[in-house]
């Protein structure tokens, strides 16, 4: 949806080494979150990357700072659920991401009216791009952010998490089956 609706020629999923906002505890090692991504991710068009790793960076705000110098002739756009837009005020330098790139935020189950009444929609409220002109986003000058709207995707992280300790728990010695 992301490569089609905003007309990218490619798509970088960024495999973060840690999210400073979530436990380390039941996070699975960067090396599985990175195969699994790369399995996942089985478009032409879809890199996944481990670049955070290499860059040294821990925030968000600064991976994109870094990003856009070392590839100053890329137009980049920044892709996250409405979940993280409701929540992004958190984040450090937060404002700091609508000011260095171009976002596009993408519909989530029971997300998007918390969503669009977060502080960022707000703050950047006479930024926002419409869904028709979401084509056109990465020639906007940050800041610049449309919210998509499409089929509604249920998975999340957590679950995913949640799943995987649930199924090594099954296949632990010694466990009922």
């Amino acid at each position: 949806m992301a490569l089609k609706r905003l007309k990218l020629d490619e798509l970088w999923w960024l495999v973060s080494p840690q999210n400073p906002l979530k436990p380390v505890a039941g996070m699975a090692p960067f090396a599985e979150r990175l195969a699994g991504a790369r399995a996942v991710a089985r478009h032409p068009r879809i890199r996944v990357t481990g670049i955070e790793a290499d860059l040294e960076t821990t925030y968000t705000a600064e991976t994109l700072r870094r990003l856009a110098r070392r590839f100053p002739h890329l137009r980049l756009i920044w892709l996250m659920g409405a979940d993280n837009l409701a929540q992004i005020h958190h984040w450090k330098d937060w404002t700091q991401i609508f000011s260095t790139v171009a976002v596009a935020i993408f519909a989530r189950p029971s997300y998007c009216l918390r969503a669009l009444a977060s502080l960022a929609a707000h703050r950047f409220s006479m930024n926002r791009v419409s869904e028709s002109g979401s084509g056109a986003l990465r020639r906007r000058r940050p800041p610049a952010w449309v919210f998509l709207v499409g089929p509604l995707n249920p998975l999340s992280a957590t679950a995913i998490r949640a799943r995987r300790r649930s199924s090594r728990s099954e296949r632990a010695p010694g466990s009922k089956r």
